[in-house]
């Protein structure tokens, strides 16, 4: 019984001050004496967790809260499939570890020399681009910057419908502060982005799942969600879904829309890999005018993830209270230095040959990566048209989790399926970042791995 409570405690069912069950209506639902419920409460007040107040009953005490700890909001994961230990890994990694199933470019195909002229120029300017705060909505070149971008893709963003962010996770993360509260459902891809699934569970949000289709979400599945659980947000990928490399059909897209419109559901479309598709495909941003759908998006991918700045596009009207919430949370987005860096490498006209050479550079990887794959009886679930991910199935016989841990003892550091699964359905799937697979000790370790 004392544990059952220390356990709402810890996932924040139960909050300081709040007043517990009364000890005849705990009795009853736990199927126990009141006896044993006095004895319960009894030790927790020994402990100093709850207390009593005469005539009104047991309340939690105010020092009685315990730190969120995400990894144990839900059942214990392995390692190899536990999202934050498989991330630690990459994060950490020395120069002698392999990280194929890392989510981002090598150092050496990023454009340092145009970061490096940017950095010079804004150090040698007279301006506060080294040392001040940047204004609440961000600084107002690079938000004209990005409204030039933004409607080349069809999302017309005037000035009052952005917001630079310091990352695309932080604006999540602050749409989720302002949309969400505890119990809300929220649908994800599954597969998805498995800081998603961090995310949500950071929020204490209720999460549901859609298998994902090389044209996007299965949409009978998603309208039939929709209708039984009227979940509160919708998370995905545009351009490009992390992890499949799928591709948003004009179709799919359309009856997604009026499927969220009939059942008032907001959408979250991620747009980080956007600028790694040859020809843009649908958003649903555009299509949606910005009246439910939010367009989030940083440069972490194509150009810097040490300068972080991220963005939001969305109504007028939800951007005045996601300004306030991120003066509350981080006082400000991203600073001069970073929004000044980036608009002078954004502006500069190396950026679009850069885009172009990474474009290409990845078109010549993609087959090549694939073709050494498919020789150990690693296949492709589909050739995605851009981006640097393979998601693919694994040979007959091999777990994701097995070939993982096998391939981590050669330090190579793997992403299995099940990290991005949150119905755990893809036991026999790994992403594979094919811009990290060209050195020979990468397949070497997977031969062995699949092998045993």
């Amino acid at each position: 019984m004392a544990d059952a409570i220390r356990q709402r405690l810890k996932t924040r069912v139960l909050v300081p001050g709040q007043r517990l069950p009364s000890i005849r209506a705990f009795a009853t639902t736990m199927g126990v004496a009141p006896a044993t419920v006095v004895e319960a409460y009894d030790r927790l007040a020994a402990e100093g967790i709850i207390r009593a107040r005469r005539g009104s009953g047991f309340y939690v005490t105010e020092t009685a809260q315990s730190p969120l700890a995400l990894a144990e909001l839900e059942p214990r994961r392995p390692r190899a499939i536990d999202p934050f230990w498989v991330s630690r890994q990459s994060l950490d990694a020395d120069a002698g570890t392999l990280t194929p199933g890392c989510g981002w470019l090598p150092a050496d195909w990023m454009p340092q020399e145009g970061l490096r002229r940017a950095v010079r120029a804004l150090a040698r300017s007279s301006g506060p681009g080294l040392t001040h705060y940047s204004p609440a909505r961000g600084s107002a070149a690079l938000r004209r910057v990005l409204q030039g971008r933004l409607a080349g893709i069809g999302i017309e963003a005037s000035g009052d419908r952005l917001l630079l962010t310091s990352s695309g996770t932080q604006a999540i993360d602050l749409i989720c502060r302002m949309l969400l509260r505890p119990g809300d459902t929220v649908v994800v891809d599954d597969p998805c982005y498995f800081n998603f699934l961090a995310l949500l569970r950071a929020h204490q949000a209720r999460i549901v799942s859609v298998p994902m289709t090389p044209n996007g979400p299965d949409i009978a599945q998603f309208e039939a969600m929709l209708a039984a659980e009227r979940p509160r947000l919708y998370i995905t990928n545009s351009g490009l879904h992390n992890p499949t490399g799928a591709t948003l059909s004009l179709q799919t897209a359309h009856r997604l829309l009026n499927a969220a419109a009939a059942h008032d559901m907001i959408i979250i479309e991620d747009d980080i890999y956007g600028d790694f598709e040859p020809e843009p495909s649908p958003r649903l941003a555009a299509l949606d005018g910005l009246t439910r759908v939010i367009l989030i998006g940083s440069f972490s991918k194509t150009l810097s993830a040490s300068i972080r700045c991220g963005y939001i596009a969305a109504r007028a009207d939800w951007i005045e209270p996601l300004i306030d919430l991120q003066i509350a949370t981080g006082f400000g987005g991203p600073g001069q230095f970073a929004a000044e860096t980036l608009t002078q490498v954004l502006t500069g006209g190396s950026y679009r040959k850069h885009v172009e050479e990474l474009r290409a550079r990845l078109a010549r990887a993609r087959p090549r990566v694939a073709a050494r794959l498919q020789r150990l009886g690693i296949t492709p679930w589909l050739m995605p048209r851009g981006g640097f991910h393979l998601w693919c199935r694994l040979p007959d016989g091999c777990t994701a989790i097995a070939v993982a841990q096998a391939a981590l003892a050669d330090d190579v550091v793997l992403a299995p399926g099940d990290v991005f699964s949150a119905a755990q359905s893809a036991a026999t799937m790994m992403r594979f970042n094919v811009a990290h697979c060209d050195d020979q000790r990468v397949m070497a370790a997977l031969e062995r791995a699949v092998k045993r």
